[in-house]
């Protein structure tokens, strides 16, 4: 018969329906429904399927032809993207954490920068060294010491004195 699926579950009805259930994505719970569909003969054509779930046939036929070879888990499987890489690669990195256990190395952010230039070639921006130096490598840089905000202020006498010049 033309359009019938010829695809073997190896998991029962129940197993497929209690899997459906632990889904938390999605994702999971669609192909899982997929795969409950044919198994309880809900749906026997791909066409049928993919009216019942909403989805394109080759979608559906890229789905079951992965459950064929992976079975399960590489239905259910999520893949990770790459992401983008980092501005300071891994070896500059490790570098850099080597030049930082000397605390006197480096004072300021700019002084990392022109090192990372210098040694590595990476032309990193400020907040780049910033960021990686100071949360990634969890190393604070040696600040200038506070000031003392009651130095500066004037006092309340200095401040009478003024006002009463003014006035003559």
């Amino acid at each position: 018969m033309a359009g019938v699926l010829k695809i073997n579950i190896t998991q029962t009805a129940q197993q497929l329906k209690t899997l459906l259930a632990k889904q938390t994505t999605a994702r999971g719970k669609e192909r899982v429904l997929a795969l409950y569909l044919l198994k309880i003969g809900k749906a026997t054509t791909l066409k049928d399927l993919a009216l019942v779930l909403g989805r394109d046939p080759a979608t559906l036929y890229r789905w079951l032809q992965k459950y064929k070879t992976h079975g399960l888990d590489g239905i259910l499987a999520v893949r990770k993207g790459q992401g983008r890489k980092p501005a300071i690669p891994i070896e500059a990195m490790e570098r850099l954490r080597q030049q930082l256990q000397n605390p006197e190395e480096f004072k300021t952010y700019g002084a990392v920068r022109s090192w990372l230039k210098e040694e590595c070639g990476i032309d990193a921006s400020y907040k780049v060294v910033h960021e990686a130096v100071r949360y990634k490598l969890n190393v604070q840089l040696q600040s200038a010491k506070p000031r003392n905000a009651q130095k500066n202020r004037p006092t309340k006498k200095a401040l009478v004195e003024t006002t009463s010049q003014s006035r003559c």
